[in-house]
This record gives structure tokens, C-alpha cells and sequence, in this order.
């Protein structure tokens, strides 16, 4: 399959393209620069550099292509702007051929809650409370195979959220202690981008149209678990002390916000469907074996 892929050399992006290149797909990304082009070529794509807000190039690549991947995003105040430009040119340019359109959105937007699934009602915070009326326009398209994959929090390779626990402050006590997110009594929903990037593999060739599958894999540790890990691998014993939640917001922003959620999920929706195996280690071994915080 020739699939258009977006933001192929972000977190995400990156790991969705060594598992199309490693599945036997050929790969068309758009990048931003020359330097991002000569990334992407080097693993096996072929660039294309432009603007994913140019209307008129993302329908006409995406109208020389079998299916689509949009894992990226401008991360500025843009980016509701640019997501609905992208996705309604990809959807004029695949036309109607029943061509895939796999997007990506994240469990941000459930807000809290103890048995996330898919049919849970939106309700998410500010940061990306933009993304419900685009999601609900995609997935209604007709003419193409409109799939949502939304990611919980991303980790593998010492990168991704996780690092603003495990990297946090240390107080300035005779026995320092790692500075949490709120009080650490907040799960994170996970997911190892490298399942991550086969759950979007195995959605463009086999989703049904107007599907919708949760990217996590069943690992739901406290904010105070990765605390705890990250002090212990940091010298500082496994001391953490709780930072009052609206010092959180305070610091952070509309991120710390949304960090705060509480969210416990299975993920269970893409295993039976499409027969999706996170195989990964837990966030938590991660953080144990040193990639965290090394």
C-alpha cells in the first residue's frame, strides 16, 4: 500500500513509519524542512516538504496515495486550525475509493474516569477540547475508511510525557525528595510507542470504517508509582513528596491540567478486533531500568 503519513519524524510519527516501511509499505511523508527530509529518506520514505496547512498539496499527495496516516500536530495555538485544514484536504483527496484515513486523537479526551473505553462520553480538558467536532466530522465521512486511534500516554526510548515525572524538581530537604504532579494518586492510561505504531499499522489495513480504538495497553500506574520508581533509580530512595494540584496548573498550564487526570483503561477493543498484542515492557519497568532517568 502507498500510504501519505504526516508527521513521520515526531514521537509517534517516527515509530509509525519503521512499522509501515518494516510491513512492506511504501511511504510518502510530509515534512516541515530539507534536514526533516533527509531524515525520512533515510528511513526508507519518500519526503515531501510543505506545510500541513497547505490545503491544495496535502489533497493533491492525497490523492496519488492508497490511504493516509495523520500523526502529526503544530503543538501551538494552531493546532485546531491545522488538524481540520489537514483532514478535510485528505478526505477531498482520497475521494471515494474506500480509502483508509487513520487519525490520531488521544484519551485526553474522556477526562477522568476508572474504565475508559471507547464509548466513554467526551469530556476533556481545554488542551485539546478542540478535537471532538473534528473527530465527529471525520469518522462520518463518506467515500473513505475513517479509523480514530487515540493514544494514552506514550512512552519507550526515554522519551515522551513521562520524563515530567521522572525528571521532576528535588527538594531542597536534608533528604531530598522528587516533586510529583499533584498528589500522585492520578493514573495515566499507557501505551510503548512501538505498540503504539503496529495498533496503526494493523488499523490501515484492517478497521472498519468510522472506528475508533483506544491506544493503550492495560498498564495503569499512579503518578506516585513513577515517582516512586524514578526517586529509587535517581539515589533519592523512593522519597516523593505531593505538589499541591493548583501549583500544578499553575506551572503547567493547560497541560498540568490535563495531567491530573485520572485515567484507567484496557484497551481491550483493539485486541479483540484487530488482533492487536502489546508485547512492550510497562512504563514502570522502563522507569526501573534506568531509561528515564538515565
Amino acid at each position: 500500500m502507498h500510504v501519505l503519513l504526516t508527521g513521520s519524524t515526531g514521537y509517534i510519527g517516527s515509530a509509525v513509519l519503521r512499522a509501515l516501511r518494516s510491513a512492506g509499505h511504501t511511504v510518502t511523508a510530509l515534512v516541515r524542512s530539507d534536514e526533516a527530509a533527509g531524515r525520512v529518506r533515510g528511513a526508507g520514505a519518500e519526503p515531501v516538504v510543505g506545510d500541513m496547512r497547505d490545503a491544495d498539496l496535502v489533497r493533491r499527495l492525497a490523492s496519488g496515495v492508497d490511504g493516509a496516516i495523520h500523526a502529526a500536530a503544530t503543538g501551538d495555538e494552531q493546532s485546531a486550525d491545522a488538524d481540520r485544514a489537514l483532514t478535510e484536504a485528505v478526505i477531498a483527496g482520497l475521494g471515494e475509493r474506500g480509502a483508509p484515513f487513520v487519525r490520531t486523537g488521544g484519551i485526553w479526551a474522556h477526562g477522568s474516569g476508572e474504565a475508559i473505553t471507547e464509548q466513554t462520553p467526551r469530556n476533556a480538558p481545554g488542551i485539546v477540547a478542540w478535537r471532538e467536532a473534528i473527530d465527529v466530522a471525520a469518522l462520518a465521512a463518506p467515500g473513505i475508511r475513517s479509523v480514530l486511534i487515540e493514544p494514552g500516554i506514550v512512552y519507550g526510548h526515554g522519551q515522551g510525557i513521562p520524563n515530567v515525572v521522572t525528571r521532576a524538581e528535588v527538594t531542597a530537604d536534608a533528604e531530598p525528595a522528587l516533586v510529583l504532579l499533584g498528589d500522585g494518586s492520578q493514573h495515566w492510561a499507557t501505551v510503548h510507542v512501538d505498540d503504539l505504531a503496529t495498533l496503526y499499522l494493523l488499523a490501515l489495513e484492517n478497521a472498519p470504517h468510522g472506528s475508533t480504538y483506544l491506544g493503550v495497553n492495560g498498564h495503569n500506574p499512579t503518578v506516585r508509582e513513577m515517582g516512586e520508581a524514578a526517586s529509587r533509580v535517581r539515589g533519592l530512595g523512593g522519597r516523593v513528596v505531593p505538589e499541591p494540584a493548583s501549583a500544578t496548573v499553575e506551572r503547567l498550564g493547560a497541560f498540568g491540567e490535563a495531567l491530573l487526570l485520572d485515567q484507567q483503561a484496557t484497551g481491550t477493543a483493539a485486541r479483540t478486533d484487530l488482533g492487536w498484542t502489546p508485547t512492550r515492557p510497562t512504563l514502570l519497568d522502563e522507569i526501573e531500568a534506568g531509561h528515564y532517568t538515565d
